[in-house]
């Protein structure tokens, strides 16, 4: 028995190792990885009578090896936990209903993209003139300055309208009758986490432990002034290993701000190379070159979000760089049309004034993602930790692909947007059953209040360095969870007042103020308390 056990193993491992083998080779490092390692084989450090041990001790002392654990880091978690229980319950439960659904809202919002086009008699692409195409170049650095008449366009679509799409899901199975008001999504089953469950998961918060974003001067358990000083020392030491799974785990009790940006890139595996730079410089040359219908939605997001943010309309400009070459970027297709739970479906446009062949027919937009009003909040909070825009771009890019593109599609995914209003649902109806009560009484369905922070990431509702105290601990757990237990932690907390009112703008208005809330002591709370 021992023995079949061990034998089963080894094949396991054996499989795994030759997945890793296979799939190593597609991911953005690779290259550069294997010709860092070629000439280190190639150097003096390596001696061919004792080929393995010289290797590997030359890889140890050039910090290749680092990078190589990093590597095989970033692909298990590719693999790993943001998709291995919905496996479970995709095989016990038929869902895909979500997957035609999310199908559906792509063609919808296509549509739509399409429908705009013919109103305002605008081309999906084109060669961008040459007048226009300098005057961009010049102001590429304060596009805020680039003077264009956004008046006709509108944002394809809002979060209150995705809403409306999810509720308007039904699973098949289930029987409702006809007048029954589509109360909440208990009937899609996905597996959802209890409150006990996330205890486990969160555990640092659910022990209490020291944690910054708590009070900065909390004393240290070492000799040092404060918490955040002992925080700042081992987050040195732990950039100096550059081991992403250190950094990851070290999260887990908060990031010092001075170091978080470099964090944030270890653990996601962004941190910018060569390489990068010179496809950054590709990205913005396509946007110079290609004049897309997606840039003017972008121009009116970033202008109708963050420049009416008193956190971030300085940013302005950064931020036009980064949704504009994000638009363009190819890169970010793969993984998002891909992944099981999108509908795949992406336009093919033919540039304007062009042959219908297929040199002039391009994925549109290259990216395959058409932002929604509110999407450049995403990218806002990466305007704090990056003062390179380069480096700012592929951390947010890699944000995204991590964890915001889930939020916007309709799937079966454990961390989907649909999960994550589930566990939403539960925790609320299970641990404040009076507020859930009388939110039924008086005809408002809780969701509906607190969509627009989970959507988001609450991005755009909390302070910001609430924001990235919160997105750290995203990054810690590699979970999106958090998002919902904190929307459930804010009800909670405001309970008093929600009780005393009966209308949804009376409710709106004690949720619209978040700007005193402090997330880490709000989510400690809600995890120690039985």
């Amino acid at each position: 028995m021992t023995e079949n056990a061990e034998n089963s193993k080894k094949t396991s491992l054996q499989r795994s190792a030759e997945k890793l083998t296979e799939e190593i080779q597609s991911m953005a490092n690779y290259k550069s990885l294997y010709a860092e390692i070629q000439k280190l084989v190639a150097s003096t450090a390596v001696k061919r009578e004792d080929f393995k041990n010289t290797l590997l001790e030359a890889l140890k002392s050039n910090g290749l090896e680092t990078e190589i654990r990093n590597t095989v880091f970033h692909w298990v978690r590719s693999q790993g936990s943001l998709s291995t229980a919905t496996e479970i319950s995709m095989e016990e439960v038929d869902l895909t209903y979500l997957k035609k659904a999310q199908i559906q809202w792509e063609r919808r919002i296509q549509k739509s993209l399409n429908s705009t086009c013919n109103e305002l008699n605008v081309p999906l692409a084109r060669i961008r003139p040459n007048a226009d195409r300098e005057e961009f170049a010049e102001k590429w650095n304060e596009l805020s300055t680039y003077d264009i008449d956004l008046s006709q366009y509108r944002p394809l679509y809002a979060p209150k309208d995705f809403l409306d799409v999810l509720f308007s899901i039904r699973n098949p199975a289930f029987k409702k009758h006809s007048d029954e008001l589509n109360w909440e999504f208990s009937h899609i089953q996905i597996r959802v986490k209890t409150l006990t469950q996330l205890r486990r998961v969160y555990l640092e918060l659910a022990k209490g432990m020291s944690l910054l974003g708590v009070n900065p001067d909390m004393p240290s358990s070492e000799n040092f002034g404060n918490l955040e000083e002992e925080r700042i020392f081992i987050g040195e030491k732990v950039l100096k290993t550059n081991h992403a799974p250190i950094a990851q785990q070290f999260l887990k009790r908060g990031a010092p701000r001075a170091l978080r940006g470099s964090l944030w890139s270890l653990v996601l595996g962004s941190t910018v190379k060569q390489n990068d730079i010179e496809y950054y410089e590709e990205l913005k040359n396509m946007v110079l070159q290609y004049d897309i219908v997606i840039d003017k939605l972008i121009i009116k997001d970033v202008q109708l979000t963050a420049r009416n943010d008193d956190q971030y309309f300085v940013f302005e400009d950064v931020l036009y760089k980064t949704m504009l070459c994000f638009s363009r970027d190819s890169e970010v297709l793969a993984p998002v049309t891909t992944d099981r739970s999108a509908g795949g479906q992406v336009i093919h446009a033919v540039l304007q004034g062009k042959p219908a062949t297929l040199e002039n027919t391009l994925v549109f937009p290259p990216s395959g993602v058409i932002p929604f009003h509110g999407f450049t909040m995403y990218a806002t909070p990466f305007c704090y930790l990056y003062d390179d825009p380069c480096a700012m771009y592929y951390t947010f890019r890699a944000f995204y692909l991590r964890y915001w593109f889930r939020l916007h599609t309709v799937s079966s995914h454990e961390q989907g947007i649909v999960a994550l209003c589930l566990l939403f649902e539960r925790l609320l109806q299970c641990h404040e059953p009076l507020l859930w009560i009388h939110f039924r009484n008086i005809h408002i369905q809780p969701v509906r209040i607190v969509f627009k922070w989970i959507m988001r990431g609450f991005s755009g509702h909390l302070p910001p360095e609430q924001l990235l105290c919160l997105w750290d601990l995203i990054l810690a757990y590699d979970s999106l969870e958090i998002i919902p237990l904190l929307a459930v932690t804010i009800l909670s907390f405001r309970k008093e007042n929600l009780m005393q009112v009966n209308n949804q703008q009376s409710v709106e208005a004690v949720l619209a103020d978040l700007s005193s809330l402090k997330v880490v002591p709000l989510l400690q709370l809600a995890l120690l308390r039985e």
